[in-house]
């Protein structure tokens, strides 16, 4: 039998020849394209435009960062807690090998940070309304628990005019995590969760 069965696999393992036609894959290297590419217009005397049109491209999307997506300004106020618990993927130790979070074992920041106070306040930065509302609100917290973070605007700008520090929701992390739809919004500790907040300006 065991006979019988190497015979037939052997019969069956024969060469097809060749069906259709094959090509070589010829992909460019990204760095040898990048190169030539700077060659040819270095030769073409156009390296400096090129350096200009890119710093100028780099400052403006420093200035003013991409807007996050999908948030409006306030229309009907909204209220919830938010649990920052998480589920620890794998074993965590410290330098000396002491597992401090194990896998699976649910764990709460918070209940880790009896000290954590801060309060964010999320803006449209080119709303004069929510700007006023934001650095209102940071006087009454003081600039030690209060960041300001624009969802929308020019941070940098903002920092000169105010001279106070600004962040920004860089592809709209932040709002996502904490479902944000509203702004301008607050986020801030009540207990072992957060209590997020969008507000009217």
């Amino acid at each position: 039998m065991a006979t019988a069965i190497a015979a037939a696999g052997a019969a069956q393992a024969k060469d097809l020849g060749t069906i259709g036609h094959t090509f070589t894959i010829a992909e460019t290297d990204i760095l040898e394209y990048i190169a030539a590419k700077l060659r040819k217009a270095q030769q073409a005397g156009k390296l400096d435009s090129l350096q200009k049109e890119f710093t100028a491209r780099v400052k403006k999307r420093v200035e003013r960062p991409r807007a996050v997506d999908g948030l409006r300004t306030t229309v009907e106020p909204r209220s919830w807690l938010f649990d920052p618990t998480i589920i620890v993927p794998k074993d965590f130790s410290d330098p000396q090998g002491r597992v401090f979070a194990r896998a699976g074992e649910r764990l709460n920041p918070l209940d880790r940070l009896p000290g954590f106070d801060r309060v964010l306040i999320f803006i449209n930065g080119d709303d004069p309304r929510q700007v006023e509302f934001a650095f209102k609100k940071l006087g009454q917290i003081g600039e030690r628990r209060g960041r300001v973070v624009l969802v929308d605007g020019a941070p940098l700008e903002l920092m000169r005019k105010r001279k106070r520090q600004v962040y920004f929701d860089q592809e709209g992390r932040l709002s996502g995590h904490f479902g944000l739809r509203q702004v301008p919004a607050i986020v801030e500790r009540e207990g072992s969760r957060l209590r997020v907040s969008e507000v009217k300006p």
